[in-house]
């Protein structure tokens, strides 16, 4: 599909890509400056670069292909809709499920999912293919964010780049923090003894090439001391893989259920009932339960709540009634 523009008289001396992102609003200024690189945009009758300065009068004209079909086949997989319009959509992920197809996970994710209930992508990158924000581990459940518009996932992701997006998650922990409001300041990159795995490197040592600032904010929701167990909202600053299961981890709070920084043992549980819960609990008791944002079409402020899952609500439930329990004894 060609458009075409005449150029006015406010907008003469205005460099070709800053243009026709004024003009063409539905398309990202890193796409536009793609397709002034590929030759599909022509101004006053030359091919166009990024830096020419249009003119009064000058017709501008710029070839958009049809967006492709994505090469990843959509499927039939149940999806829990938080929110939804013609930009985004909001997702509420369930643990198990892992967001991209990757090696070894070439079908059966989210964006295999998405592909098959949405019907109204505009496309990203000139590709039919959903505009993921913003990642949850394989078994951390809660609300994802997803882009149907290249302008959605460019105001989505420079929100996020700018830590103007507000993230928070629950997390239930094997110990109690000493404050109820705390911060965890440290370095994450990878670990030299497993590249797999993160790791959270103190001021004492000496970081790997490539760790990066990370910063999680904490604040105590419940708290059962004589149990050794809490339950944080933890609000992520940064964004590093792994982030608050490392972070807590290494502020010897890790995540109840985390096969990789947690393997709590629960020593000081009397209750065996509830510590055989605990120890089989089938993935890290982490939950993405709130984010809030401005709306990329129309500014607005935008909160979107995931509510806590059944498996961790009846763990917590089944910690409540321990307590109960010991406490009338």
């Amino acid at each position: 599909m060609i458009r075409r523009f005449r150029v006015g008289q406010p907008s003469a001396g205005t460099r070709l890509d800053l243009y026709l992102a004024s003009v063409c609003s539905d398309l990202s200024r890193s796409r536009l400056q793609k397709l002034i690189e590929e030759g599909a945009v022509r101004a006053a009758g030359s091919a166009g670069r990024r830096s020419h300065a249009v003119r009064a009068g000058d017709q501008v004209s710029i070839e958009v292909p049809e967006a492709r079909a994505a090469a990843i086949e959509a499927e039939d997989i149940p999806l829990v809709i938080l929110f939804e319009d013609e930009h985004l959509l909001a997702v509420d992920k369930p643990p198990g499920l892992v967001v991209h197809p990757s090696p070894g996970h070439d079908s059966g994710t989210l964006v295999n999912a998405i592909l098959h209930h949405v019907r109204d992508l505009a496309g990203i990158g000139g590709e039919l293919r959903p505009g993921i924000v913003h990642r949850l581990d394989r078994d951390t459940s809660g609300v994802l964010l997803v882009a149907k518009t290249e302008l959605a996932h460019a105001s989505l992701s420079s929100q996020m780049k700018k830590r103007s997006m507000r993230k928070e998650y629950l997390a239930l922990t094997a110990g109690v923090p000493r404050v109820r409001k705390g911060e965890v300041a440290l370095a994450i990159g990878r670990d030299p003894r497993d590249r797999k795995q993160m790791k959270a490197f103190r001021q004492s040592e000496e970081p790997q090439a490539g760790a990066r600032e990370a910063r999680t904010l904490y604040e105590i929701v419940s708290e059962w001391p004589g149990l050794g167990l809490a339950l944080l909202r933890c609000r992520l600053i940064t964004g590093r893989t792994h982030q608050i299961r490392v972070h807590l981890a290494a502020a010897g709070l890790p995540v109840v259920g985390d096969p990789v920084y947690g393997r709590p043992r629960y020593a000081r549980l009397k209750d065996e009932s509830l510590k055989k819960r605990l120890l089989e609990f089938p993935r890290q008791a982490l939950h993405a339960e709130r984010i809030e944002f401005r709306h990329p079409a129309t500014n607005d402020p935008t909160e979107i709540v995931s509510p806590v899952p059944e498996d961790i609500r009846s763990l917590i439930e089944a910690i409540e009634v321990s307590v109960r329990v010991s406490s009338s004894a």
